[in-house]
């Protein structure tokens, strides 16, 4: 018997790891039809059924099982050859699925990787904006950007880009009419503009002079689940927000919006990228990783103007 092609072997492991053909073919960009008729031709050359197929599911046989634990063995194998082989190549090559929050990623992760693709004419990048977790290895994702403590998982690789610091501003006439809040204590007698998606209201965190963190409970009257959105509001002196320094270190700058008041350590988040665990890195994540490790740190953490400064110049009006 022949060897299956390198692809029937890739959409079957790709159809048990997703739990549907429908899920393979999400993954590997392609039709579900597309998806049944390569198990079927593997099926043909196995001279056996991999699956038990009705309308919504599909379940492995149990000859099925055991092809399969050869198969992930093969299919990694293979994933380690291809990458072994472009580490002799200069050039990357070949599409690049990128996945990352909306705002962060429009404002500092495209244009690193623009200058990237410009450098490598034959990478060919695909990249996403959403602000959910996506499921790196069902999803078929090359790498994922991701803000905040990771889940242990043994199935990915996380490298550290930076820290995601945050800051409670606000616009200048909203801080005259409602006064400047003395600290995080202070913030349930403001307006207050929350980041919350499908209903949540997590509470804004904070640490003190010693490090320790806590939790401050927000009551917010507006909710958005879009950074830009509440940085319009803010602008707008709406209320007071929690954004990232990122976002609003040319407002800070400005005097558009101004630092609400000192916080003694800064609250941040870890930024990482995350890729799926294999034996060898291709060469396409390699030089997206690198790039982004080079070029992302100073553009989380901007250098912002002193708030004692504007704080002195939002009282005297």
């Amino acid at each position: 018997m022949r060897t299956e092609p390198f692809a029937s072997l890739d959409v079957f492991v790709a159809a048990v790891e997703t739990g549907s053909f429908s899920g393979a073919a999400r993954r590997l960009h392609c039709t579900r039809s597309a998806v049944g008729k390569s198990v079927a031709r593997l099926e043909a050359r196995l001279g056996v059924r991999l699956f038990l197929r009705d309308t919504r599911h599909s379940t492995l046989t149990e000859p099925g099982r055991t092809f399969y634990e050869h198969a992930v063995r093969a299919s990694a194998e293979l994933l380690s050859g291809v990458a072994a082989v472009e580490r002799t190549r200069d050039e990357p090559r070949g599409r690049l699925r990128i996945t990352m929050p909306v705002a962060f990623g429009r404002r500092c992760v495209v244009p690193v990787l623009m200058a990237l693709g410009r450098h490598h004419p034959a990478l060919e990048l695909d990249l996403a904006f959403t602000d959910r977790v996506v499921d790196v290895v069902h999803e078929g994702i090359d790498l994922a950007l991701r803000v905040g403590a990771l889940r242990d998982s043994t199935d990915l690789v996380a490298r550290r880009l930076g820290d995601h610091r945050m800051v409670v501003c606000a616009a200048p006439d909203y801080l005259r009419a409602a006064g400047r809040p003395d600290g995080p204590e202070a913030l349930g007698s403001h307006r207050c503009l929350m980041y919350g998606r499908m209903g949540s209201n997590k509470p804004w965190q904070f640490r003190d002079a010693q490090g320790r963190s806590f939790d401050v409970t927000i009551r917010p009257r507006w909710r958005f689940d879009d950074l830009e959105a509440i940085a319009d509001a803010a602008r707008a002196g709406d209320g007071l927000a929690r954004l990232p320094t990122w976002l609003v270190a040319e407002d800070l700058r400005s005097g558009a919006l101004r630092v609400a008041f000192s916080e003694p350590q800064p609250w941040s988040y870890e930024m990482h990228a995350v890729w799926p665990r294999m034996h060898a890195l291709p060469l396409k994540t390699r030089v997206a990783v690198d790039a982004l490790v080079k070029e992302l740190p100073p553009l989380l953490s901007p250098r912002l103007p002193r708030t004692r400064n504007l704080a002195t110049r939002v009282h005297l009006g």
